[in-house]
């Protein structure tokens, strides 16, 4: 699982370069390339099917790993406070859940219509994923819910950096401090970065 979610961590520091080109005041021509490569490179398309067994491993872990806590203490602690895990710790499960709801959407949104399982909005071509993009941060509705589980994803990063490598067992008085110190700086710069884009789209209007 922390391996998977390691990688997972490197792919979404790509994929918000990507989707930070949606800012650039081009019409849209390098983000459209950017997205061309990344939908044509056969290299790429090989580490799409790693994406999405990294993705399905590290949920399904996530969630026999959540069953086997439940398991191994069916009741609450008497006394509030008494477990020293951590608050971000102890609702992994509940972020995880909230993410795995907006990827189902994000995928239905741009994934399911290149690969053709749905349709793309009235007088968008299939493969125009930038005026998709932009009729969808257009919307407020779906921009500010973008923005809400941009805060769940810090929320589940926060752990899960750190935690990765400690499951690795890369622990050491000298570099942890430095660990958690990136952990956190990545938990906050990648989903502001995100946040940004359905921001900005809906200020500039």
């Amino acid at each position: 699982m922390a391996l998977a979610g390691l990688f997972l961590i490197v792919f979404l520091v790509l994929h918000l370069a990507i989707n930070l080109l949606l800012l650039k005041s081009d019409g849209g021509v390098a983000y459209m390339k950017a997205v061309g490569f990344m939908t044509s490179n056969p290299l790429i398309k090989i580490m799409e099917i790693f994406l999405f067994g990294g993705f399905l491993i590290h949920i399904l872990i996530g969630i026999i790993i959540q069953i086997y806590n439940w398991m191994a203490r069916p009741k609450r602690y008497r006394v509030e406070g008494f477990s020293h895990t951590s608050f971000f710790s102890k609702y992994m499960i509940h972020t995880g859940a909230i993410i795995l709801v907006f990827l189902t959407i994000h995928f239905v949104n741009f994934y399911f219509k290149k690969l053709g399982w749905v349709a793309p909005p009235e007088g968008v071509e299939r493969e125009d994923f930038y005026q998709m993009a932009l009729l969808l941060f257009s919307s407020k509705f779906y921009s500010v819910l973008y923005i809400i589980l941009m805060v769940f994803l810090g929320f589940h990063l926060n752990h899960a950096f750190q935690s990765a490598f400690q499951t690795l067992g890369l622990n050491h008085s000298k570099y942890t401090p430095f660990v958690k110190g990136l952990g956190t700086a990545y938990s906050i710069v990648v989903p502001l970065g995100f946040a940004l884009i359905p921001l900005i789209i809906l200020i500039s209007k």
